[in-house]
């Protein structure tokens, strides 16, 4: 995916469905962001957006303050996180509850990372559900949810190999996982080798692209480090020297994250999942490349 793509058909937009994911904010500054970025993107009309769970329930109140606030003040369908962090079936199901009290029907089952930090060993809670496809089955048993699961191109970091992680996800199908979405990925062979790998194991639910647009090279790449994610050489040398360049960096990062969309399109997939660390700018920007625009609003009376 090392050549360019961004002179596609203008009509490609209308065939691409695209989500959001953003995480509650932790202060007054932080909301007045968000919401800016919501604003920003609501225009787009996204198929959906997410709002992430912290473990054992840390961001509780201010998850479901954020989900209220888009139930009520847009047009758009919030998804809630849940994750089995540190937190008892009990707790667990009322939140679901709680949620779907509000209004929502769509929900995102993870199992979450260990409380200690990316790389710890995880240890369910005693009382607690062990891993994402029991959370799913607890979900589906309480409601008719839509839920969405997490899948890993480049297997998660603590599967043995492919074949276990791939068990892993045909457990949470049974269950009632209605959608995966990926850890986001650089390289979209391992996408493409990942969703083969799962159609022969009888996994037939959309598994949608995560897609990370850089805001900091540096940053993501230690990340990709952490959870297991590959870096290409070719991505580095595109960051090359744009350290203290913020312009040309989100230009740059606008243009492969389109990139890497339109090579996917053209591999036949039409959804697409951002993670967006609650920035609008190159979320923004990367749908304008791939030809999704804001919608128009007629407000042309019909006797003028």
């Amino acid at each position: 995916m090392s050549d360019l793509r961004l002179s596609r058909r203008p009509d490609i937009g209308d065939r691409i469905k695209v989500s959001f994911e953003f995480f509650p904010p932790k202060s007054d500054d932080m909301e007045t962001r968000l919401w800016d970025t919501i604003t920003r993107l609501e225009p787009l009309a996204p198929n959906y957006v997410s709002v992430t769970y912290g473990a054992g329930g840390s961001t509780r109140e201010r998850t479901a303050r954020t989900v209220s606030r888009i139930l009520n003040e847009s047009a758009l369908k919030p998804a809630a996180h849940m994750t089995c962090v540190d937190a008892t079936r009990a707790d667990v199901e009322e939140v679901v509850r709680d949620f779907a009290s509000m209004g929502v029907t769509r929900f995102v089952a993870l199992r979450g990372d260990p409380a200690a930090g990316v790389g710890q060993a995880y240890r369910p809670h005693p009382q607690g559900y062990s891993n994402g496809a029991e959370l799913v089955g607890a979900i589906r048993a309480i409601g008719d949810f839509e839920v969405s699961v997490s899948a890993y191109p480049e297997k998660h970091p603590e599967s043995a190999d492919f074949a276990t992680d791939i068990d892993m996800l045909k457990r949470k199908v049974d269950n009632g996982a209605t959608r995966a979405i990926t850890q986001f990925f650089f390289d979209n062979d391992l996408y493409e080798r990942y969703v083969e790998r799962a159609r022969r194991a009888g996994i037939y639910i959309p598994i949608v692209p995560g897609i990370l647009p850089i805001h900091n090279f540096g940053q993501v790449a230690n990340f990709s480090a952490r959870c297991g994610a590959h870096v290409p050489a070719w991505l580095a040398e595109r960051f090359d020297g744009l350290d203290k360049d913020p312009q040309t960096h989100a230009l740059v990062a606008s243009a492969i994250a389109a990139e890497q969309v339109l090579d996917l399109v053209e591999r036949g997939i039409g959804e697409f999942h951002f993670y967006t660390m609650n920035r609008a700018d190159l979320a923004f920007a990367i749908c304008h490349l791939i030809g999704i625009r804001p919608a128009v609003i007629n407000t042309t009376s019909a006797a003028a």
